[in-house]
């Protein structure tokens, strides 16, 4: 929490200096605004203080309908639903222009910043969950339309949602910049195989294989047309307790071959840390919202990153991936949110995993652990092992 604070005092103290100088966030604050400034809310139209939506389970509604040009600068929501998974069985969507097909579309946790249908405190530049307990959603990044903008929340739990607070903000504008680039955001899940007979990180079991292709690699997001990637909430849950991110970020850039413009190191270095961490830290463009608190790396962490000051730009397209260990050689179960903004039309998004495959894979403790054991001392043919051994 210490080093929390820290990082977010000199932050503060950074866009301080800036705002003096008349550069950065606080720079041009005092130039007058030429737009009407609105909002879509949750309140009681009544009078009353009844100031909340009720979704039934298995029902969508749209909670803003907004015509003609504008930018919605934030977001805010807060739920009250008996599901305990319900940001991961609510899904949220994002239409612009009259467009049939989302531009974003993601459950509402891990939209926001929180995986696995859980609730932790988040702090990031772009997006925000607040306390109590990690129940406030904020999101901060820009979303400009020309002619229209509609928001959706589908109910796909089983359990109706009882309280669905928001606001959105958003500027009411004449009109967009042509080249004003539309938002997106897209969530993905995939329980990788190990591409390699063994899940052999670290060159546990013998020489690794090179990666020369990342064909296999996970994939952030495929995208058609030009734009710019600012960013991606990185949710892993490992099944082991080797080191999970061996793996490098490959960045494929209007179609190139390996290697790739933007090619990493590892996973750590690829959202700025090093030396496979394990403690939270909260930078507003990259860090570690949450770790794992088991055996060496068994369990979930969340990894994020923004490319706020320098967005990866694509002309044509653009494949964002990762591999899943090094040459993908481990089962992890990864999900992830890449956000983006580019010209429409996009590339309509694949069809969202049902309710059933999107829930969390089962905990892994003590009991798991001392199962493997037992396996392995059956494969030493038994006797008195500290399970160090090696089975040459």
């Amino acid at each position: 929490m210490k080093k929390m604070l820290v990082t977010l005092f000199l932050f503060a103290l950074y866009t301080g200096l800036q705002a003096q100088s008349g550069t950065g966030a606080l720079g041009g604050l005092a130039a007058l605004r030429d737009y009407e400034s609105k909002r879509i809310s949750s309140f009681d139209t009544t009078g009353g203080n009844a100031d909340r939506f009720v979704i039934p389970a298995g029902e969508t509604i749209t909670i803003a309908e907004i015509p003609g040009a504008g930018i919605i600068r934030h977001i805010w929501v807060t739920i009250s639903c008996a599901d305990p998974m319900i940001r991961r069985n609510a899904v949220l969507r994002m239409y612009w222009d009259g467009e049939t097909d989302p531009s974003v579309e993601s459950p509402i946790g891990d939209f926001f910043g929180n995986g696995w249908g859980e609730k932790y405190n988040f702090i990031t530049l772009p997006l925000a969950v607040a306390p109590k307990e990690g129940n406030a959603l904020n999101c901060y990044f820009p979303m400009p339309f020309a002619e229209g903008a509609r928001i959706t929340v589908e109910n796909q739990s089983n359990e109706q949602i009882g309280a669905f607070y928001f606001y959105i903000d958003y500027e009411a504008h004449k009109k967009i910049p042509r080249d004003t680039g539309r938002f997106h955001a897209w969530w993905n899940r995939e329980l990788t195989e190990p591409l390699e007979t063994e899940e052999n990180e670290w060159s546990i079991f013998g020489a690794q294989k090179k990666n020369r292709d990342g064909a296999g690699n996970y994939l952030f997001a495929d995208i058609q047309g030009r734009g710019h990637f600012v960013g991606v909430n990185y949710y892993v849950d490992s099944p082991g307790p080797v080191w999970y991110g061996e793996g490098d970020d490959m960045f494929f850039i209007d179609g190139e071959a390996w290697p790739s413009s933007l090619h990493g190191t590892g996973t750590e270095d690829f959202f700025n840390s090093s030396w496979c961490p394990k403690e939270p830290y909260l930078h507003p463009y990259f860090g570690y919202g949450r770790v794992n608190e088991n055996i060496g790396w068994l369990g979930r962490t969340h990894c994020y990153r923004f490319f706020i000051e320098s967005p990866v730009a694509f002309r044509k397209s653009l494949r964002a991936t990762i591999e899943h260990g090094h040459n993908n050689c481990l089962t992890l179960d990864l999900s992830t949110v890449a956000y983006w903004y580019q010209a429409e039309p996009h590339k309509p998004f694949p069809k969202m995993l049902p309710k059933e495959k999107r829930q969390n894979m089962p905990g892994i403790g003590p009991v798991e652990i001392h199962r493997w054991r037992d396996a392995w001392r059956k494969a030493m043919d038994g006797g008195t092992l500290w399970g160090h051994e090696r089975n040459e």
